[in-house]
């Protein structure tokens, strides 16, 4: 019956308002649009996907409750998130209908109800306005922090000596072609400033850091020694000032059925060939006299690697530990304090808006198993909170100014005169101002929600938003019917009046692998004649010469009547900037603006060009946003993997009306470029390689790059080159292609010669070499794979194929 009866409602309104929603707006409004408006629950939540006209809707909504009577303008809150979106929305209303009405930003409206409480507004903040002041006084706090409070100084060390980088397991790694990735992807350097090989690496790297202890990582062994087939032998650290050697080795302790124990490897290890490789090396320092210091995997497995190792050097080494504030200084210069303060203001936000305790937190912790590193990051945090709450002292931030104003709306201090609150941009929706909205709304059984959002576009977790809030909105603001909860109606907009149907498509597709976001309906703006959606490969130092090539291709393009084509470039972060001004020179025929994809929401052009879209801590996606630690301040964790980077995606591409190009690194692809060049779905324009077809290695199941010596000669290497080592020659017949292991040859893959396989490893072959004892075959990848065979056992068997080749071919001339 109520159904019936909205259904009526509805279908009368749309007649009566016809011409208003023909001419309220430049356009006439989409049936979805003036369905929206009418709609009249106690909450409504309008899906609206990139480029729909939720501007046009929210303002066409307030316009419509003034003029039809439903309400005047002093019972009409219109809520969004900045200055500017506001006084729009205040512009157009007033502009369409004739009558004021002000839009507010959340902080105003509360800053209004404090002020009407309180009698006066309490100063605001200095920082509370400015991002990059609060990071600073995070950061000075610290700094602060560190050179006054010894437990402090010391848990802000160990954070950067040992939490830093997420905890995994290695073990967890089935291939190495994973386990390369994902060291990739952290960026294992020490606070000395290189890069190592493995968590348990840096942990011992940093150690010998911080107390004081000078040493080398991986240099040359100081005597020449004979390698039988090895590379040149390079021990893991040799201590400068007592010449000791360090190796650590990746072996744990396994407890077979009978009792008896042994060591084994990651699955990825082949277990055989490393437990010789660590009775070579000991031999080898037995035999020449040098001393040679062990650790293994299972000493951090048990939890003991660190003091271990103390106890094994301890004859050899004088301690001399370093200030805190040296290695602090340190950790700045190598750039990881920046990352850091700014997790841990993204973390106090979020924790203040939640209203949570540490102790809270503490507890959560331990339900998501984020084990130690959780324990050292809440060590830190809760005096750097305390002293943040200290300094604010009569002042407020923004995360009190919610909470206080919901709090006074909660107890009935302030009586709310409204009774239609619209919210723009509604995913970026936090739990403080969630709180508010209920506060105000349940003052007045009759008052209304009116939300529109878009949750493939929530990409503000950082500063506190909470896509729950919005996927939950029955739930959160619903209303009562009888026996009903959680009444409300969601309409979903659907067309897009920006991008064509191969970006617009794409981007819902990709959007929506994450099965927790909303189904929505896209209508593409247009339909492409061709594929929009293109990558173009950059190699190392090439990044200039590549986008230079992307602007050319875009500046020969039929531009739009009447006006130059724009082109937006966007990166994900700041620094990622390719020098607009010089560009703008160079091709003045283009119309260039450059954003970060954070601030380039709401904005659009002809074209987009997403730079760096590459693998790493500071690729894209970031390694950095998802941080597990953020779950502790967060209602519900995100499982699925990269959620918010993967919406960011979503924002990345719907800038585009025309064509979307993605520059990546051909060595080190984003995992979004990779998943987008496997689905034929997103129909992508992509060049597999710049020199050919990628090959897969053979040693680590990565892929095999092209790439160029000083000397111009094409070369291949794997694109875990750093941990792998595998690099081949091109093929010796044509010098382009790379031969690939087919039985007991590698074939060419561009010109099919067969060239004889290494009996020693997968992936090369053997080539005629000269030695002292005279001629012999070797492998490619000598000193790397020491596989070898003698002249007459490769070129006999060839020299019997060609003759056993001539005698057939005769035969057959005899028988035509």
């Amino acid at each position: 019956l109520r159904e019936r009866a909205i259904e009526r409602f509805v279908t009368v309104e749309l007649e009566r308002w016809k011409e208003f929603f023909d001419t309220v707006e430049s356009k006439p409004l989409t049936p979805e649009q003036r369905l929206s408006i009418v709609v009249d629950e106690d909450a409504t939540l309008v899906l609206a996907g990139a480029g729909s006209g939720k501007t046009s809707v929210i303002t066409a909504k307030a316009a419509y409750l003034l003029r039809a009577g439903i309400r005047p303008a002093e019972e009409i809150l219109l809520l969004a998130f900045a200055k500017d979106a506001a006084k729009e929305m205040s512009e157009r209303i007033e502009a369409r209908c004739g009558m004021p009405i002000e839009a507010r930003t959340f902080h105003a409206l509360a800053y209004d109800i404090i002020g009407s409480v309180e009698g006066a507004k309490p100063p605001l903040a200095a920082h509370a306005t400015d991002d990059t002041a609060f990071l600073d006084l995070i950061r000075q706090i610290l700094r602060d922090l560190m050179t006054k409070v010894a437990e402090v100084a010391g848990a802000l060390i160990s954070w950067f000596t040992e939490f830093l980088v997420e905890q995994k397991d290695d073990w967890d790694y089935k291939t190495k072609h994973d386990y390369y990735k994902q060291l990739e992807k952290l960026d294992l350097r020490t606070l000395q400033g290189e890069q190592v090989k493995s968590r348990e690496e840096l942990s011992i790297a940093n150690w010998l850091y911080q107390n004081g202890i000078a040493y080398e990582y991986e240099p040359d062994y100081e005597r020449k020694v004979a390698t039988g087939g090895r590379r040149n032998y390079t021990p893991d650290f040799r201590l400068t000032d007592s010449g000791v050697y360090l190796e650590h080795f990746g072996v744990r302790r396994e407890r077979a059925p009978d009792g008896t124990e042994r060591l084994v490897t990651a699955p990825f290890v082949d277990r055989d060939e490393y437990l010789e490789g660590m009775e070579w090396k000991r031999q080898l320092h037995k035999g020449q006299g040098t001393i040679l210091i062990e650790t293994f995997s299972y000493e951090q497995k048990e939890g003991r690697l660190l003091e271990a190792l103390q106890e094994k050097l301890a004859p050899y080494i004088t301690i001399n530990p370093r200030p805190a504030a040296e290695i602090f200084d340190r950790v700045v210069e190598l750039g990881q304090a920046d990352a850091f303060t700014r997790m841990l203001g993204t973390f106090l936000r979020q924790f203040k808006s939640g209203g949570y305790s540490v102790a809270q937190c503490l507890e959560k912790s331990q339900v998501l198993k984020l084990g130690k590193r959780a324990q050292a990051f809440l060590k830190l945090f809760e005096p750097v909170y305390a002293e943040y709450q200290r300094r604010l002292g009569d002042r407020i931030d923004f995360e009190d100014m919610i909470l206080r104003a919901a709090h006074y709306a909660e107890q009935g201090r302030y009586l709310s005169p409204f009774r239609h609150i619209l919210v723009d941009e509604f995913q970026d929706i936090s739990q403080s101002r969630a709180r508010l909205i209920k506060a105000l709304k349940a003052q007045h059984r009759d008052a209304r929600i009116f939300a529109v959002g878009d949750d493939w576009q929530s990409i503000y977790r950082f500063a506190g938003s909470d896509i729950h809030i919005m996927r939950n909105f029955g739930r959160e603001f619903g209303g009562t019917f009888g026996k009903q909860t959680d009444v409300h109606r969601s309409v979903d907009l659907g067309r897009t009046f920006r991008s064509v149907d191969k970006i617009a498509l794409a981007a819902r597709g990709f959007v929506l692998k994450n099965p927790a976001q909303i189904v929505k309906t896209v209508v593409p703006a247009g339909v492409a004649p061709r594929p929009a959606i293109q990558i173009a490969w950059t190699r190392k130092g090439g990044d200039e010469a590549t986008l230079s090539g992307v602007l050319q291709r875009l500046a020969g393009l039929p531009a739009p009547e009447g006006r130059k084509t724009s082109v937006l470039l966007l990166g994900r972060y700041r620094f990622i900037d390719p020098g607009l001004y010089q560009l703008q020179k160079r091709f003045p025929q283009l119309a260039l603006s450059f954003k970060t994809i954070h601030a380039s929401k709401g904005l659009e052009a002809d074209h987009v060009v997403l730079l760096k879209a590459d693998a790493g801590r500071v690729g894209f996606p970031s390694e950095i946003a998802d941080d597990p630690l953020l779950s502790l301040v967060s209602p519900e964790a995100e499982p699925f993997e990269n959620a918010e980077e993967r919406r960011v995606m979503y924002v990345a591409m719907t800038r585009a009306r025309s064509t979307l190009t993605i520059i990546a690194s051909e060595a080190r692809p984003s995992a979004f470029v990779q998943e987008l060049l496997a689905d034929p779905f997103y129909d992508l324009d992509a060049p597999a390689s710049k020199e050919g077809e990628v090959e897969t290695c053979a040693e680590c199941s990565g892929r095999m790059l092209p790439d160029r010596s000083k000397e111009g000669g094409l070369y291949y290497r794997c694109e875990h080159v750093a941990h792998c080592g595998n690099i081949l020659p091109a093929c010796p017949s044509c010098g382009s292609g790379l031969p690939i292991r087919d039985s007991r040859h590698n074939r060419c893959s561009a010109c099919a010669v067969e060239q004889p396989a290494c009996p020693s490893c997968n992936g090369g072959w053997l080539v005629k070499r000269d030695g002292k004892f005279g001629a012999f075959y070797s492998c490619t990848r000598f000193p790397a794979c020491s596989g070898k065979a003698k002249v007459k056992e490769i070129e006999e068997p060839i020299v019997i194929f060609r003759a056993e080749l001539t005698r057939d071919f005769h035969r057959e001339v005899t028988h035509l």
